[in-house]
């Protein structure tokens, strides 16, 4: 089983010094952060900002290769969550066939941020990550460090 989500919300965690994207189902009833590198986070605020860079960014680079074969980005899926790592898989349609990508979940989700494409969560991985110590580590949280985003 896998739930829809959307991109609610994009901070810095100043205890590891890193970016978290939050990512929340339609009825707000799940949350799944995942923690990512500088680079990713422009990537996915560029994405989320409709900014357009001078020279195009490696996600933009992605996205306009996949246009210019007519390639469609179906979906990007957070697939497991392994030792406090998420996979995720990009759900491509060329011609007639279908494929699934190996990708990280930080430059699925840029990249499904360009192309439009849904992203899903399976169920399993919000279950895994869902323990006491992030509850009470949200919980310490306030609305204004969500960011300005809510796509």
């Amino acid at each position: 089983m896998i739930a829809q989500m959307k991109v609610r919300g994009l901070m810095f965690d100043p205890y590891n010094n890193t970016f978290i994207v939050i990512l929340r189902d339609e009825e707000n009833a799940e949350m799944l952060p995942i923690w990512v590198g500088k680079p990713e986070a422009s990537s996915i605020s560029f994405a989320l900002e409709d900014v357009t860079t001078p020279r195009p960014m490696t996600h933009d680079l992605m996205k306009a290769v996949l246009d210019v074969v007519d390639a469609k980005v179906i979906s990007v899926v957070i697939s497991d969550l392994k030792d406090n790592t998420y996979y995720a898989k990009v759900h491509l349609s060329y011609e007639d066939s279908e494929y699934s990508i190996d990708a990280r979940p930080s430059d699925a989700i840029a990249l499904a941020l360009r192309t439009k494409a849904p992203i899903f969560a399976n169920e399993e991985v919000l279950r895994k990550q869902a323990s006491d110590e992030l509850d009470q580590w949200l919980e310490n949280l306030k609305p204004e460090d969500f960011g300005k985003y809510d796509t």
